[in-house]
């Protein structure tokens, strides 16, 4: 039975974790968004009563 024999099953492990490990990690963390979060400021904006025509 082939599956039994961890050999080739084991080096595809290591390198696939390798691959993981190594080379995806920076390309993940070297991602900017490109539309970042501007700061509001902290004081509202003074609003209006409205005056209902119906009312």
């Amino acid at each position: 039975m082939p599956q039994l024999n961890p050999s080739p099953w084991f080096t595809m492990l290591v390198f696939t974790w390798l691959i993981f490990l190594t080379i995806i990690p920076p390309k993940v963390l070297a991602h900017v968004s490109p539309n970042e979060p501007t700061i509001h400021n902290a004081e509202k904006p003074k609003t209006q009563p409205w005056n209902w025509p119906w009312h």
